[in-house]
């Protein structure tokens, strides 16, 4: 996996999953007679995404899967390990498109206020919650982030997304003051002797993982009186959604984001079709009344 590593940029999770999964097709490969990787077909590894699919696996795992056989392939070429990618011929499951959920801005503001008090844990836990909601960041950055990556002066963070790609994130006026407030008041009573540079503190002095990011997230959440399910991505999925029906620019939002493609952030704009009527209806000729 050191080509994930250091060509691909791949996060340590999906790097995981990759191996993982070249492994299961490694497995089914050499019971149908491949001795190794070299032998593989493309049949093998097709009668492989067949099995995963009969057995009940989403559509979203399958895509996966084939998407790290078809890296590993194209690496195998291009270290003439092998001359032909035999995954070329291998087509995927049909992905259907989903709206991401969001919070209305009242739900978000009850969220943000329930964790109530001035215990290190609350100052903490709205720092937390401010920050995501504020940054639109994924549960994964926001659980990596560092004393270094913030600057509070400035007001903003600089993030590594995915392929470690760096973005500069702004934080936004509340989410400072719940930061200088969780720095001063709430930090310290986490640190212990081994304590790193991570943000966001566990009682043993260790970084919050993204499962008790989570976890915090869906406690606050009930505590707010929120019946919706509150899933992974959800306040960032909010971030989006508020920020695009407020006015803001697309590019904007794919930047801040740390999204590749506008294809993926233009997925809001069905989020939000009352912005698209209102804007039909103040610059459309036609929706002009006559005087």
């Amino acid at each position: 996996m050191a080509f994930l590593d250091l060509e691909r940029g791949l996060s340590p999770h999906t790097r995981e999953g990759y191996q993982r999964d070249l492994d299961q097709c490694a497995a089914h490969a050499a019971r149908q007679g491949a001795a190794d990787w070299r032998a593989v077909s493309g049949a093998q590894a097709g009668a492989w995404i067949r099995s995963l699919s009969g057995r009940g696996f989403a559509a979203t795992s399958l895509a996966r899967k084939l998407t790290a056989l078809r890296v590993f392939a194209r690496f195998l070429v291009r270290e003439n390990l092998r001359k032909d990618d035999f995954t070329a011929l291998l087509s995927g499951p049909r992905l259907p498109r989903s709206l991401p959920g969001s919070l209305s801005p009242a739900e978000v503001g009850r969220l943000l206020a329930a964790p109530s008090g001035g215990t290190p844990a609350a100052l903490r836990d709205r720092a937390m919650l401010e920050v995501f909601y504020a940054s639109g960041l994924r549960v994964s950055e926001l659980a990596g982030l560092t004393l270094q990556q913030i600057d509070l002066d400035q007001g903003f963070l600089r993030v590594f997304g995915k392929g470690s790609k760096e973005r500069v994130v702004p934080v936004g006026g509340k989410a400072r003051d719940a930061l200088l407030a969780y720095l001063a008041s709430g930090r310290p009573h986490f640190v212990k002797p081994r304590t790193g540079s991570q943000l966001f503190l566990s009682n043993r002095g260790a970084g919050l993982s993204r499962v008790m990011l989570w976890m915090l997230v869906k406690k606050y959440a009930k505590i707010a009186g929120i019946s919706k399910p509150v899933k992974p991505h959800l306040l960032r999925h909010s971030f989006a959604t508020h920020l695009l029906s407020g006015g803001a620019d697309l590019r904007a939002i794919q930047e801040m984001l740390g999204h590749a493609s506008i294809a993926t952030t233009q997925i809001y704009t069905a989020v939000e079709p009352g912005r698209l009527l209102a804007h039909h209806s103040k610059f459309h000729p036609r929706n002009r009344s006559s005087r």
